[in-house]
C-alpha cells in the first residue's frame, strides 16, 4: 500500500515538474492535445465497436479500456496546476471533457446494458434504448467539440498556426453519430411494424381470432404510418438502400394482413365449425345420427383435409417471404453502417 502511494506521488511530481519545462505555448498545447487526441482515438474505437455489435456487453472491454485511458490522461493534465503561465482555460476544458466522458461511460453504460436486454419486449423499450444509446454518443461528440474549440482558442490566443487535419477524427466521430441517427430513425419504423407482426404470429399460433383481428388492424395502421413517414426521408448521402428496405418491409406487412391473414381466419373459423360438428356427432348414439349429418360431416372432413394442405402451403410461403424481408433489412442496415461509418 505504501509503495502504491509512493508511485502515485512520484508520478504526480513528475507531471508537475513537466509543467515547469514548457518553454513556449506550442509545447504546452502539444502536450495537452496529445492526451486529448489519445482519448478521442479511444472514443473512436469505442464508437466503432458499438457500430459493429448488437450486444452492449460485447463492447464492454473497449469501454473499460477507454475509461483507463481517460484516467491516465486526466492525471497527467490535472497535474498541470498552473496551466501555461497561469492560463488554465484550455486545460480545464479538456479535464471537463474527460470527466463527462468517464461519467457517461461508467453510469450511462449500465443503463444501456439493462435497457438493451429488454429492448425487444416492446416498441417503447426499443425506442428508449436506442435514444439513450445515441444520446450518450452525442454527448461524447459535444464535449469533444468543446475541447477542440478550446484547443483552437488557445492556439489563436498565442498565434499558433494549426494543421486543419488535426480535427479529422472529431469529424469522423460526428459523421458516425449522424449515421447512427439515420439508421435508428428507420429501424424504429421497421421495428414498430415488425414487433406487431410478432404479436400477430403469436395470436395465430394460439388461434385467438380476436387478437388476430386486433393485431392485424394495428399492423396495417403502423405500416401505413411508416410508409407516410419515409416519404419525407431523403436518402443518406445518395444511399437509399435502407430507405428502400424499410419500404419493402412495410409493403410486405400490408400484403400479409390483406392476403395471408384472411386465409388464416377462414381456415380457423372453418376448423372451429368442423370441431363443433365433430363433437355433435360424437355426442350422439349411432342410431340417432341422420344420413344428412353423416354426409355433411364427411364433406367437412374432405374440406378440412384440403384446407390444411392449402393453409400449410400459404403459411410456408408467407414465412419464407417474411424471413427474406427481415434478413434483408438486417443485412442492409449492417451494410449501411459499414459503408458510412468511417473505418479509420
Amino acid at each position: 500500500m505504501k509503495l502504491t502511494t509512493f508511485l502515485v506521488v512520484a508520478l504526480l511530481t513528475q507531471f508537475s515538474a513537466m509543467a515547469q519545462e514548457f518553454k513556449n505555448p506550442v509545447e504546452y498545447l502539444s502536450f495537452i492535445n496529445k492526451e486529448q487526441d489519445n482519448i478521442s482515438k479511444s472514443t473512436w474505437k469505442y464508437t466503432q465497436a458499438v457500430a459493429h455489435s448488437k450486444s452492449a456487453r460485447k463492447v464492454d472491454a473497449t469501454r473499460k479500456q477507454l475509461i483507463k485511458s481517460i484516467e491516465v490522461a486526466n492525471a497527467k493534465i490535472g497535474a498541470l496546476k498552473e496551466g501555461y503561465k497561469g492560463d488554465v482555460e484550455y486545460k480545464n476544458q479538456v479535464l471537463e471533457y474527460f470527466d463527462v466522458c468517464k461519467k457517461n461511460l461508467n453510469e450511462e453504460y449500465d443503463k444501456i446494458i439493462n435497457m438493451q436486454e429488454v429492448a425487444e419486449q416492446s416498441y417503447d423499450a426499443m425506442e428508449a434504448y436506442l435514444m439513450t444509446r445515441d444520446l450518450i454518443n452525442q454527448k461524447l461528440v459535444s464535449e469533444n467539440e468543446k475541447a477542440n474549440n478550446a484547443f483552437k482558442s488557445f492556439a489563436l490566443k498565442y498565434n499558433i498556426t494549426l494543421n486543419e487535419g488535426d480535427s479529422d477524427l472529431g469529424k469522423k466521430i460526428k459523421i458516425s453519430n449522424e449515421v447512427f441517427d439515420y439508421h435508428t430513425a428507420l429501424y424504429l419504423i421497421f421495428f414498430k411494424a415488425n414487433f406487431t407482426d410478432i404479436n400477430l404470429s403469436k395470436a395465430i399460433e394460439k388461434k385467438d381470432l380476436s387478437a388476430i383481428q386486433q393485431n392485424s388492424n394495428t399492423l396495417i395502421q403502423y405500416a401505413d404510418e411508416g410508409l407516410e413517414k419515409i416519404k419525407t426521408v431523403a436518402p443518406y448521402d445518395k444511399d437509399a438502400s435502407i430507405l428502400n428496405a424499410t419500404k419493402k418491409a412495410l409493403e410486405y406487412y400490408k400484403k400479409e394482413v390483406q392476403q395471408y391473414v384472411p386465409t388464416v381466419v377462414n381456415f380457423l373459423m372453418f376448423n372451429d365449425k368442423f370441431e363443433n360438428a365433430k363433437k355433435t356427432i360424437e355426442s350422439k348414439s349411432q342410431k340417432d345420427i341422420t344420413k344428412d349429418e353423416i354426409d355433411n360431416y364427411n364433406g367437412m372432413i374432405k374440406q378440412v383435409i384440403k384446407d390444411i394442405d392449402t393453409f400449410n402451403k400459404v403459411s410456408n410461403a408467407n414465412v419464407q417471404e417474411k424471413n427474406t424481408i427481415i434478413n434483408s433489412w438486417d443485412a442492409t442496415g449492417e451494410n449501411f453502417i459499414n459503408n458510412h461509418v468511417p473505418m479509420n
